[in-house]
């Protein structure tokens, strides 16, 4: 029960997972877990931890927040363990001095003019040097994907494809619903981004073949044929 109230154990991703693996684990969860298809207590009770989930990391503005709260926790804790343990206070009662003799530690007060002060240290707790606004850094746009090529965001928020689809159809991200090659038509940055993520590994193939019809990226016959032998004839 413990890991679920980790929003991303819940949705069993990574910490560090970009914002479209979430979305897509998220709709491969909620389709295992909806009523309509797991129907039962158990089923009900999981699919709202997945949705509490989404609300809490679902958003990259939520989710930096999120980031942000559990870093500052950890960072405390970890400088709360850190701190020496204060001294035991002494027990009232009768206790050995240093030459051995029975002295009575309560009520005992010290004779005036003696030059020895109140102990110090004891009980006493050091303050916590954690500044309350210390942050973990992590960007609010979350990561591996420049915020400047992201024209909208959320699930399907580029709208209805255009026509003409060529290729498999993506059911995550902003262009949920458009197939490879309506995106490669529109947004070349994008089709680069999915090929060096981790999500884009069951289309890399496809990737690949419209990134060099598109010139940006050339194929390994090609860059043979423009090497010319040493003593081939010219």
């Amino acid at each position: 029960m413990a890991d679920r109230l980790d929003p991303y154990k819940t949705l069993q991703v990574d910490p560090e997972a970009e914002d479209e693996v979430i979305q897509a684990a998220y709709r491969r969860l909620a389709r295992k877990y909806h009523p309509d298809v797991a129907p039962g207590p158990e089923a009900a009770a999981r699919m709202a931890e997945i949705n509490a989930a989404w609300e809490v990391i679902g958003e990259p503005a939520a989710r930096s927040m999120f980031d942000r709260g559990r870093a500052a926790a950890e960072a405390t804790a970890s400088s709360s363990s850190a701190q020496p343990s204060p001294a035991p206070a002494p027990r009232a009662g009768a206790s050995m001095n240093a030459s051995g003799a029975s002295s009575s530690a309560a009520g005992q007060a010290r004779p005036a003019g003696s030059g020895q002060g109140p102990p110090t240290g004891a009980g006493q707790r050091p303050p916590d040097n954690v500044s309350p606004d210390w942050t973990s850094g992590r960007s609010s746009f979350g990561g591996g994907y420049d915020h400047s090529m992201r024209r909208a965001d959320g699930y399907g928020a580029e709208g209805p494809p255009p026509g003409r689809p060529s290729g498999t159809v993506l059911n995550f991200g902003r262009y949920a619903g458009w197939s490879l090659g309506e995106i490669a038509r529109r947004d070349l940055e994008y089709i680069e981004w999915l090929d060096r993520a981790p999500i884009g590994r069951n289309y890399r193939q496809e990737l690949d073949e419209l990134l060099r019809a598109s010139g940006r990226r050339r194929t390994a016959d090609r860059d043979a044929g423009d090497q010319r032998g040493l003593y081939r004839r010219r």
